[in-house]
């Protein structure tokens, strides 16, 4: 769970981020089944807006009066981003509940905001969050392809073993044959029995490496196939064509840029982004 908390005065801001973490602690110590948290404090709203367009934001402690963009217009444009985030907004004026219970407000604080105050907000989200999936491992397709482990870069011995994963996963879940693959990491070769050889050599270590990180059912082959299981990867791919706002906002143009093969893409995820 991402929270976020946003008061231009800075000792406020301490003070709401105190009452946050301390409502934490205690949701961790009774052993509940909130979520881990990581709270990110702003005190300006624009930073919390370019925030908000990389990172699921669950949800947002807001200040009402602040120079600028105020918690009310901040709130808005956090809710055009993610219409998910719960906001909670944190004032030391309750002329402002009206208005901001009509922004779907999750809750209305008065400062100076206690820690009890905090917990029964996150107990009572309009929107309760999901538990995060159990999916340890992680691929970025946006940019240059990576694959995390747990949030660390998992290491392939061979680059053609690594770009074997990125065009299974850029099939999502589509088998492809020896043949194939022989086409797609040697372009340049004519096929044989010495290329075919090396292509399972390939595969082969492909394998060990995922095998070697637990997950053993990721990879699905058969005798003259392979395919990835995408139920068991978490994939800014994947979710982007499902229209998850974050992964939607994480593409900028690039995608898997390291390998040439995949560059046909780009103009159908941008047509995808011309849709949403």
């Amino acid at each position: 769970m991402n929270i976020i908390a946003v008061d231009d005065e800075h000792l406020a801001l301490l003070d709401l981020e105190h009452a946050i973490r301390e409502a934490c602690l205690q949701a961790e110590y009774k052993k509940t089944n909130t979520p881990i948290k990581t709270i990110t404090c702003f005190n300006k709203a624009d930073e919390a807006i370019q925030y908000a367009k990389t990172t699921q934001v669950h949800i947002a402690f807001l200040d009402i009066d602040m120079n600028g963009m105020n918690g009310l217009e901040l709130a808005k444009k956090l809710k055009e981003i993610n219409k998910e985030t719960n906001i909670v907004f944190a004032t030391g004026h309750d002329r402002y509940a009206l208005v901001a219970f009509s922004l779907y407000a999750s809750d209305f604080l008065l400062k100076p905001v206690t820690a009890k105050a905090v917990a029964e907000a996150i107990e009572n989200l309009r929107h309760p969050v999901k538990k995060a999936n159990n999916k340890k491992l992680r691929v970025q397709c946006f940019g240059n392809f990576e694959v995390f482990l747990n949030d660390k870069p998992l290491h392939f011995p061979r680059k053609k073993a690594k770009e074997l994963f990125a065009y299974l996963i850029h099939k999502r879940g589509t088998a492809s044959s020896t043949r194939e693959l022989a086409a797609v990491l040697y372009e340049n070769k004519e096929d044989s029995v010495s290329l075919q050889s090396q292509v399972q050599t390939v595969i082969s270590t492909m394998i060990k490496v995922l095998n070697d990180t637990g997950e053993t059912d990721v990879i699905i082959k058969t005798r003259n196939n392979i395919s990835v299981d995408i139920t068991k990867i978490d994939c800014d791919y994947f979710r982007f064509l499902q229209g998850d706002t974050q992964a939607v906002n994480a593409y900028t143009g690039e995608y898997m840029h390291n390998y040439s093969w995949a560059d046909f893409t780009i103009d159908y995820l941008d047509n995808k982004i011309l849709k949403l």
